[in-house]
């Protein structure tokens, strides 16, 4: 019989604040909070004002005070606070982390420095012009297939639900034009700043993600300027990875690279950079590939 590991001293003291995607809600990451809260962490899933679904339309720079200020209310009563987000979330999450160096760690989940994903329509770009016109108040980006998922099952549920009340737990059914424009400045502000980044950081992120491309997680890699870092990538999952087919593996790394980094400041010891397993077996696939050629 397998004896149940029981959470580190660390995780017991250790609250992550979880952010969502844009437009949408905490559903997102249910999963994932709860496997953490199972490995013995405090996690927190706010409703950002201006930010998330029903909320209204707000600045990117309130978004980022109204995250920095849930981290500061989990800050004033734990030990280690660290700051997780999903998709745009994780565009956030970082904003965070540049803002409180303080930070534990930092968990970006697909994240979108750019809308670059094979499923992404070609005229996007456009959408940052035409805010500046009257479509501003009109026009919303509607999500389409496949929602994120590669899980075929899920997504016919997905969409069922996005048709019904025009959000899933996998996001929202449209976009505002507002909360774009946004979400573009936000990633602008990221992309910039992110060599000030000191927080170890962890990147799981999928390589066939229609939304963002891997050039987002790569763009990170290479530009952050953390000393311990970890790249995950995942081979069976779209955009929405704490949903689709490996959310098990992304909340296990998670709750992994929490717990290092809690125990690593006290021991101070560094680890190397990893390289998962999935990229590994698909470097070697594209190697055969290119020796067959």
């Amino acid at each position: 019989m397998e004896i149940p590991r029981l959470p580190s001293p660390q995780a017991k003291n250790h609250a992550v604040l979880l952010l969502h995607g844009l437009s949408s809600s905490p559903a997102e990451l249910r999963f994932l909070a709860r496997f953490l809260a199972e490995e013995g962490f405090v996690t927190h899933t706010p409703e950002l004002p201006g930010y998330s679904a029903g909320s209204g339309h707000s600045a990117m720079e309130h978004w980022i005070s109204a995250a920095v200020a849930e981290w500061d209310a989990l800050a004033a009563t734990y030990r280690h606070v660290s700051v997780c987000g999903l998709s745009m979330g994780a565009t956030l999450a970082a904003a965070v982390a540049l803002r409180r160096p303080a930070a534990r760690a930092l968990l970006l989940l697909s994240v979108t420095l750019l809308y670059d994903g094979w499923a992404i329509p070609w005229y996007r770009f456009l959408l940052d012009y035409a805010y500046y016109t009257p479509l501003r108040s009109r026009y919303r980006y509607r999500e389409h297939e496949p929602y994120g998922l590669r899980n075929e099952a899920l997504r016919l549920k997905i969409a069922s639900a996005m048709e019904k009340n025009g959000v899933s737990e996998v996001g929202p059914g449209h976009i505002a034009m507002p909360a774009l424009h946004e979400a573009s400045r936000l990633a602008r502000l990221v992309r910039r700043t992110l060599n000030g980044i000191r927080t170890d950081c962890l990147i799981v992120h999928a390589i066939d993600d229609e939304t963002s491309s891997p050039h987002n997680a790569r763009l990170v890699a290479a530009n952050v300027g953390a000393s311990r870092l970890r790249t995950i990538w995942l081979d069976d999952s779209y955009h929405m990875i704490t949903s689709d087919n490996e959310r098990e593996v992304v909340a296990r790394e998670c709750a992994l690279f929490l717990r290092e980094s809690a125990e690593a400041s006290t021991s101070g010891n560094i680890p190397t950079p990893v390289v998962s397993r999935a990229l590994a077996r698909r470097l070697r696939q594209l190697a055969m590939v290119a020796r067959s050629a």
